[in-house]
C-alpha cells in the first residue's frame, strides 16, 4: 500500500518533427515536497524520451484519485496515520480507512428499477411520432409525440420504481445476507464481523491478514457477492478501504460554498474554501454513523492487526452510537 503525503506535477514541452509535444507526470513522496518534485521530473523526462524514441506513450496521466494501472498511487489527502493504517479524505469529502492487509468487503444491495426504455422502444416512439405527424399532416404533433411520450414514460417509470424501491432493496439485502451466511458456513475458519451500511453490508475479517492482490482475496470477494468495483480497486491499490464518515449528501449538508472539484493536491486558491467546507461537513457528519454492527460469524480467532483496524474503524464510524446511517 502506497498513500503518500507529498505530491508534485512536472510538465515538459518540446518540438518533434514540427509538432509540439507536452508531457505531464506526477511524483510522490513520504519524505518531502522536493523529493516528490524530483520523482515527477524524472518520470516526465523518461516519458518524453520514450515518446521521442517513437513509443506510443500516454502524454498526460489519468486524473484518477484511486490510483492507476501505471503505478500512480492513491491521490488523496492523508489526514492521519495509525501504524500502517492511513486515514484519507476522498474526492467528495468523506474519510476513508486504508489498510494494506486487513480484509474488508462491501456487499451492496444493488437493486435496479425494472422499467426502462430500451433502444428498440425509443425507435418505436420516434417512428410512431413520425407516422402520427404524417397522418395528421402536423409537424408539431409529430415532434410533440417524439418528445412528450418519453417524458411521460420517464415520469411513470420514476413513480413505479419509487414504489417498488423499498421492497426491491429489502429483497436485495436479504439475498446478500444469505450469500454472507453461505460463505461463513463454507469457511468456518473465518471470523467475520458484519456491519449494515446505507447501501447494504460491510464485512471485516478478524482471524487473519490478507494480500489484497491474492487469489484468496479475489475468490472470497466473489463468493461474498462483493461489489465488483470494490474488488477491482482493492487489487489496483494493493489495499483494502472502508469509508468511515458519512457521504455529505446523506447528512443534508448543503453549504453555500460547494466543494471544489479539483483533486488532491489542491491549487492554493482552493485551500481556504476546501477547509471551510470540511469544517461544516464534520459538524454535520458527527450526527450520523457510517455503519452499524449486526453480528459476528464463524470462528473466534482474532489477529492483532485486525483488532487494531476494528477498534479504529468502529470508533470513526460511530458504530456503537444510536445514530442514523449516512
Amino acid at each position: 500500500m502506497l498513500i503518500p503525503y507529498f505530491w508534485a506535477e512536472s510538465r515538459l514541452q518540446t518540438k518533434s518533427s514540427s509538432k509540439q509535444v507536452t508531457v505531464k507526470r506526477w511524483g510522490w513522496s513520504d519524505i518531502s515536497q522536493n523529493d516528490a518534485q524530483a520523482l515527477a521530473d524524472n518520470r516526465a523526462r523518461e516519458a518524453m524520451d520514450r515518446i521521442l524514441g517513437g513509443e506510443d506513450v500516454r502524454r498526460r496521466e489519468i486524473k484518477d484519485a484511486y490510483g492507476t494501472e501505471d503505478g500512480v498511487p492513491i491521490r488523496e489527502e492523508v489526514v492521519s496515520r495509525h501504524g500502517n493504517i492511513a486515514i484519507t479524505r476522498n474526492s467528495y469529502g468523506s474519510l476513508c480507512l486504508n489498510t494494506p492487509n486487513v480484509f474488508f468487503a462491501d456487499v451492496d444491495a444493488q437493486w435496479r428499477g425494472a422499467l426502462k426504455i430500451q433502444p428498440p422502444g425509443c425507435l418505436l416512439i420516434v417512428l410512431a411520432g413520425i407516422a402520427a405527424g404524417v397522418w395528421q399532416r402536423s409537424f408539431l404533433l409529430g415532434v410533440g409525440l417524439i418528445i412528450g411520450l418519453p417524458w411521460l414514460w420517464s415520469r411513470f417509470n420514476h413513480w413505479i420504481n419509487l414504489k417498488r424501491r423499498p421492497i426491491g432493496e429489502a429483497k436485495a439485502k436479504q439475498q446478500n445476507m444469505e450469500a454472507i451466511h453461505a460463505f461463513a458456513a463454507k469457511h468456518p475458519e473465518w471470523h467475520l464481523r458484519v456491519y449494515e451500511t446505507p447501501a447494504g453490508y460491510r464485512l471485516l475479517a478478524m482471524h487473519d491478514v490478507f494480500d489484497p492482490q491474492s487469489d484468496t482475496t479475489r475468490k472470497a470477494l466473489e463468493e461474498m457477492n462483493s461489489d465488483r468495483r470494490f474488488a477491482t480497486l482493492c487489487a489496483l491499490q494493493s489495499c483494502f478501504r472502508a469509508r468511515v464518515s458519512p457521504k455529505y449528501w446523506r447528512t443534508g449538508y448543503k453549504p453555500r460554498e460547494v466543494l471544489p472539484k479539483s483533486k488532491w493536491p489542491f491549487p492554493p486558491e482552493h485551500l481556504a474554501r476546501r477547509q471551510q467546507w470540511v469544517h461544516g461537513y464534520e459538524a454535520a457528519a458527527s450526527r450520523f454513523a457510517s455503519c452499524r454492527f449486526v453480528e459476528r460469524l464463524g470462528s473466534t480467532l482474532v489477529h492483532p492487526d485486525a483488532e487494531a483496524v476494528r477498534e479504529l474503524h468502529d470508533r470513526l464510524c460511530q458504530v456503537e452510537r444510536p445514530l442514523p446511517l449516512a
